[in-house]
């Protein structure tokens, strides 16, 4: 599904340059789960923004189904909106927006009309556990529920991808396992496929794989 070979991602500190991935190479399968980890600058986050199609200023190639990653702003935008999902750590749900609203919106900038909007976001609510919560803004939910409606909002135009930062990190154990089973179940429902960069064991013991990156590295590619 996305295969990446010999990345290579070079920040500028002043005048020297600051290497954070250095010729990373892999394969993720079609609908597969996998957890990226490793201490904090080690290149996750870089990575996930290379394979998320948010930055786009790298060497290496990036390809999903065979098809090569763009580097241009506009085809970049064009397919995230239609082809990926996001979950963050932060939620970023729209606070003006009820629940029902912040998971209708992707669908909104694919150009459904309101009445798919309206079925589509209430069935992924119902998937997720939190119909009857539909009309509630964020500020009324908690954090377990605040990310159970931005897993919705990032499955609800079925992607093929899904890109999720730290997804349990803000969550209190009981809410942390909850999402980590709503994800797995959902992706496998989909057939979606996760790339989840983490610290959490929780999250990366139900991914297929774990890779671990150091000091930009592929260290490891372990099966779980």
């Amino acid at each position: 599904m996305i295969h990446f070979e010999q990345l290579h991602k070079t920040y500028s500190l002043g005048q020297q340059g600051v290497a954070a991935l250095r010729n990373v190479s892999d394969t993720i399968k079609p609908a597969e789960m996998v957890a990226l980890c490793g201490p904090s600058g080690s290149g996750k986050t870089s990575l996930l923004n290379i394979l998320g199609l948010l930055d786009m200023d790298y060497q290496g190639q990036v390809y999903m189904h065979n098809e090569r990653f763009p580097r241009d702003p506009w085809s970049a935008a064009e397919i995230r909106r239609q082809k990926f999902g996001f979950v963050f750590q932060r939620f970023n749900l729209i606070a003006v927006m009820t629940a029902l609203e912040n998971v209708a919106y992707p669908l909104q900038l694919n150009g459904y009309n309101r009445q798919q909007q309206r079925q589509l976001a209430t069935a992924m609510l119902e998937q997720v556990g939190l119909a009857k919560f539909a009309s509630h803004r964020p500020d009324n939910l908690s954090g377990g529920q605040q990310q159970r409606v931005a897993i919705a909002r990032a499955l609800v135009h079925q992607p093929k991808l899904v890109i999720a930062d730290e997804p349990t990190a803000s969550l209190d154990s009981t809410s942390a396992d909850e999402i980590v089973q709503i994800m797995k179940t959902m992706g496998q429902d989909l057939g979606t496929t996760f790339i989840v960069a983490t610290h959490d064991p929780r999250m990366a013991g139900h991914c297929e794989r774990s890779l671990i990156l150091t000091d930009g590295q592929l260290q490891e590619a372990n099966q779980i």
